[in-house]
Parts: structure tokens; sequence; C-alpha cells
């Protein structure tokens, strides 16, 4: 058998039992330290893993959570969003599709300093992230059509993102001001000099009323 034929036997496709997981969190682990370089490789697609990110920022491993918080960490570091609207897990050697039910991350608490143009807005995320937004970490602000309610998002790198927790949303949303935007005044806030519109000021007044 070649060489490349026993990488494939043992890649990461193969993580169905604990020696394959084993395989797996190898490969991620020698991909370095923090955030890997994941935008400059392009290893073959070698197939779907069974793992999940829920939408509570929870990972699951053929359907059971993951709870070593390291192990997740690893994991995400490893992290990348294609242009194809899916979710990988790369190494220099191998890319594998994951599912992800919204974002990778959630945005678990917030840190505002300065005021005015000046304001700077900080978050951290549950895998340990954290993001200055502004123009190259950019706010985007959802509705949710079957509540009504409104979900941040906050981009952590690449194309990932992560999901603003509600009570860190309803921290941030007091931080929000009236901005005229395009000759129409919005609700918005700023961060390193950037403005991220979240409704216009018409809509927040009716919903307050």
């Amino acid at each position: 058998m070649t060489e490349h034929s026993e990488h494939r036997e043992q890649g990461l496709t193969t993580a169905t039992e604990a020696r394959g997981l084993e395989a797996l969190i190898s490969r991620a682990a020698r991909a370095g330290k923090g955030a890997a370089p994941v935008e400059r490789w392009n290893p073959d697609f070698c197939g779907d893993l069974d793992m999940e990110i829920k939408a509570d920022g929870t990972w699951f491993y053929l359907g059971t959570p993951i709870g070593r918080m390291p192990l997740v960490q690893l994991f995400s570091s490893v992290l990348r969003k294609d242009a194809d609207g899916r979710t990988y897990l790369v190494t220099p050697v191998e890319r594998v599709g994951i599912r992800v039910a919204d974002a990778p991350f959630i945005a678990v608490e917030m840190d505002v300093s300065g005021s005015g143009e000046a304001q700077i807005i900080t978050f951290r995320t549950n895998v340990g992230d954290v993001v200055e937004a502004g123009p190259e970490r950019p706010l985007r602000f959802v509705d949710e059509n079957e509540t009504g309610g409104l979900k941040p998002y906050v981009l952590v790198r690449g194309r990932l993102e992560a999901l603003v927790a509600r009570p860190v949303m309803y921290e941030l949303v007091g931080h929000g001001e009236e901005i005229e935007i395009g000759g129409k005044t919005m609700f918005a806030v700023r961060s390193k000099g950037a403005v991220f519109p979240i409704m216009p000021a018409d809509q927040l007044k009716r919903l307050s009323t």
C-alpha cells in the first residue's frame, strides 16, 4: 500500500471511533496554535464528518456533545467557511465538511470603550476569540421573521461569524443612537469609525410603542 493510500485510510473522514478521532485531533493540533492560516491552504476535499455546531454553539460529534473546551477550541482554530456557503475543518493536507446550524461561534461578552466616533465595541466568543467590531470586522443585523426579533452577527475571521448572544444583544442595542445614513435616519451603533445600522429609527419607535 502506498503512503498516499495509507494517509487516506487514516484520514479525517475515518474518524468514526476513538482511534479516528485521535487522528483528527492530531492533524488539527499540527496545524498550529491559535487560529491557523486556513485561508492559505488548498487541500483536497475528503468528504463529510459527522460533526455539528448547534445554534447555541455546542459542538457535537457522532450525536454526542463535545464537553472538552480545549478540544472545541482546537477544532475551531481550523474552521473555514468557503464561497460555497459550507463550513469545513481544514488542515494542510485535508478538508472535511461539518454542519453548522447557525453561526459557528457565539459572542458571549462585550466591552465598550470610548464614545462617539472613537467608540470601540469588543466581543469575546465562546471559544475565546476577541474581536473588535469595525470596518474589517463588521456587524450585521438580521430580522427574525418568525419571532419579530433581531439577530446580530459579528465577523470573526474569513467568512466565519459569531452570533451575538441575546443578553449581549440587549447590551449592544443599549449603545445605539440615531444616525443619518444616506438621507435616512437609522438606529445604529458605532465602532472603530464605522456605523452599523440596526433598523430605521421610525421602525424602532413603532416597536417601542
